[in-house]
């Protein structure tokens, strides 16, 4: 499987933690299989025919595996799934932009690889030429915490209160826990059993609370399932779809408009100083 040689990528704005407030296709990670396959070969074929039913699929359902077989003698069958955020309907139809988002950054970021994943902050998708639907896998992908806050007795009580809710094995395969201003979220992909379910999310929350067991927020992504909490609380979706859509793209659009607004004031100034240092020296010529 591609798991393990895998290539990842780790959104720099998403280090900030601040998940309550970011758009429902902020980038979060991404990885490749380091195996490439042939333009115009069959598994070529196969890849564009699942990622197209991601995105047909994601209108109506928030998660969804599909197969895509290949012919008996060759090896370019290939599996896959989707799925989005609990908290995001097919129905409104952020579940469908962020998969069609995530599809489309996946075909950027892992051109002709065998094998790719790619989490946004409202969705997943992943594939691979080897099937891993149905199969238990608790690699860690991400894991890292927010700033210490110190020994404060109130906070760590909301902390472990969210993060005990999390764990509560009646949670269900997408959990919501609220403590004042802290709120957690925990969740496993679609094609895990309830036992499978609540074994990642035991795995994903116990890392969490030793290793970001003071910090003002943490996150765990396994590769199954994941877990976050943040002082800054809630997953508001105000700022998805439809709302401010302060992702990484609209900053490097903005980055770049101004590096190209600085390059033509200096060059106009360039120009201008040439010109008057010209005059100058036809007047001293006079």
């Amino acid at each position: 499987m591609f798991a393990t040689k895998l290539v990842l990528f780790i959104a720099v704005v998403s280090l900030l933690g601040t998940f309550s407030s970011a758009a429902v296709d902020t980038f979060i990670y991404g990885g490749c299989s380091q195996a490439k396959y042939f333009p115009g070969s069959p598994y070529e074929s196969n890849v564009n025919s699942l990622l197209t039913s991601f995105v047909s699929s994601a209108s109506l359902y928030t998660y969804n595996n599909f197969t895509v077989n290949g012919i008996s003698s060759d090896s370019s069958s290939v599996y896959g799934l989707y799925q989005c955020r609990g908290d995001l309907s097919s129905g409104s139809g952020d579940c469908a932009r962020c998969v069609a988002r995530a599809v489309s950054r996946l075909g950027s970021l892992c051109a002709m690889a065998c094998g790719g994943a790619l989490q946004l902050e409202g969705c997943f998708v992943k594939y691979d030429n080897t099937t891993f639907l149905g199969v238990e896998d608790k690699t860690v992908v991400v894991r890292r915490c927010g700033p210490p806050v110190g020994y404060n007795s109130d906070e760590l009580t909301r902390r472990d209160s969210v993060v005990g809710y999390l764990a509560a094995s009646s949670g269900g395969s997408y959990r919501v826990g609220v403590s004042g201003n802290l709120q957690g979220v925990a969740q496993c992909t679609g094609d895990l059993s309830a036992t499978e379910c609540q074994d990642c999310l035991m795995e994903a929350i116990g890392r969490l609370r030793s290793d970001c067991g003071g910090a003002a927020w943490g996150d765990v992504y396994l590769a199954k399932c994941y877990a976050r909490y943040s002082a800054r609380g809630g997953h508001s979706r105000a700022n998805g779809y439809g709302g401010s859509r302060n992702n990484d793209d609209d900053e490097i659009e903005k980055t770049l408009a101004i590096i190209v607004g600085l390059i033509a004031g200096v060059t106009l100034l360039v120009v201008f100083l040439s010109f008057m240092a010209k005059s100058c020296e036809r007047g001293k010529g006079k």
